[in-house]
């Protein structure tokens, strides 16, 4: 039997559901997020570190320091891509760089052509270690080619300005431009936290106040075309200053998420801000909303616990589904779940990073906990007006496992489906991280 790599199994699994998202892959694309992840994943695993350099060494600098012409002395891709990568004042370390980098390979669709380069360069290749890496083991560098040439076929219209983020997140915020028209001046109160700009209050009666775009928590990003990522204390001032009368173009950072939830890198930036503004309120975000969305905006979805994101959730019900615990049977045990119309609870579901747990919101009192390994299937029920999702845990983990599944309902559709989507990349990761150490 040929071996079988688990960060390669999953970025199969990955560039498949890429594929049935649609013709176009965005920033929004549900599965983006884990393909980039796992493309990272295999380009650290081997990687080694030099013996006597205190600066940590990552994948940036295997492509940074590749050749950066080819043989007919002409400047290729990689180097047009690298030169762009290093002109951007928006990324600050090597993580940074090397996310960017990636999204732009995909853009461009030559992140095969890329990794060939690093293959017929030797000095390169060889801080890469022949036991662990992808790169140097012939049986999986094929099918890692063949996943990449995938996607060179696929169309990526990612938002390559949207980067500020990057050094710690592949999770990207919502970002928006606010055009305001030549005024004396913009009557924005800014903050100056962690290398961010913060707005903190609008001056009543001035433009930014009258535009109603941008409100408090949000990040400047960047003013006619001037980053302001790591400024300093009053260095948005002097730009507004000196582009005094002039239209202006103002990227925001929004500090709500898509989901509507905090956008998750800036949670602990905004409880300090909070801290040191006391007063600071933060308001909803003013864009334009259908009333179905404005309705469930105003109603609790999420919270905060231990500076993570917290699912609230109705449980349904949990039933006990024998010796099957196949994607399969949530279809025929969800509707015996709802058709006994238990009475549902409020609890907090917690996606940790080795298990979930769910917590009655009132009581505090533990319903379930279980570890990712130990969850087989998870889906959402295949009906429109249901936001109902399940998932199937093994109960005694034997040569005759026997499993329950576990109901539970989501505040919107929109979330019952990240949520299953979050779930079932956990269950990836741990899987594939177990199976590595037990390799190792």
């Amino acid at each position: 039997m040929a071996p079988r790599d688990p960060l390669l199994s999953a970025l199969k699994v990955c560039v498949l559901n890429l594929q049935s998202d649609g013709e176009s892959v965005t920033d929004s694309s549900p599965h983006l997020v884990s393909c980039c992840e796992l493309l990272e994943l295999l380009l650290r695993k081997g990687l080694q570190q030099p013996l006597l350099n205190l600066v940590h060494r990552d994948y940036w600098q295997c492509f940074e320091r590749l050749p950066q012409q080819d043989t007919c002395g002409r400047l290729c891709a990689l180097s047009l891509a690298v030169e762009q990568t290093k002109a951007c004042k928006k990324l600050l370390s090597a993580q940074g760089r090397g996310r960017y980098l990636l999204r732009l390979a995909l853009s461009r669709k030559t992140l095969p052509q890329f990794i060939k380069h690093l293959l017929h360069t030797p000095k390169i290749l060889k801080w890469y270690s022949p036991a662990f890496s992808i790169l140097r083991n012939e049986e999986f560098l094929e099918p890692f080619i063949s996943l990449l040439l995938v996607l060179s076929h696929m169309e990526f219209n990612l938002d390559m300005e949207n980067c500020s983020f990057l050094d710690e997140s592949w999770l990207l915020p919502v970002c928006e431009t606010y055009e305001v028209v030549p005024c004396r001046e913009v009557g924005m109160v800014l903050s100056y936290l962690g290398g961010r700009v913060f707005l903190v209050d609008m001056i009543p009666g001035r433009q930014a106040h009258v535009d109603n775009f941008i409100c408090r928590g949000d990040i400047i990003d960047e003013i006619n075309g001037t980053s302001l990522r790591n400024s300093n204390h009053g260095q948005a001032g002097v730009v507004l200053s000196r582009l005094k009368g002039c239209p202006l173009s103002i990227r925001i950072v929004r500090w709500k998420a898509r989901d509507g939830a905090v956008y998750r890198p800036l949670v602990k930036l905004l409880r300090t801000l909070r801290m040191e503004n006391p007063w600071l309120q933060l308001g909803p975000v003013p864009c334009q909303q259908t009333a179905a969305n404005d309705q469930r905006a105003s109603q609790p979805s999420q919270c905060l616990i231990d500076g993570r994101i917290v699912y609230i959730v109705q449980f349904l019900g949990k039933a006990n589904i024998g010796g099957c615990g196949s994607k399969d049977v949530l279809q025929h045990v969800i509707p015996q779940v709802l058709q006994k119309n238990l009475p549902s609870k409020e609890v907090l579901l917690d996606l940790q990073e080795t298990h979930l747990t769910c917590t009655e919101s009132s009581s505090k009192l533990k319903l379930c906990e279980h570890h990712y390994p130990d969850i087989s299937c998870v889906g959402r029920y295949c009906q429109p007006d249901y936001n109902v999702l399940a998932f199937c845990v093994v109960n005694t983990p034997s040569s005759q496992p026997n499993f329950s599944c576990v109901v539970l309902k989501a505040a919107s559709f929109e979330m019952c489906k990240e949520i299953v989507c979050r779930i079932g990349e956990l269950i990836f990761f741990c899987c594939s991280i177990t199976a590595l150490k037990g390799k190792i």
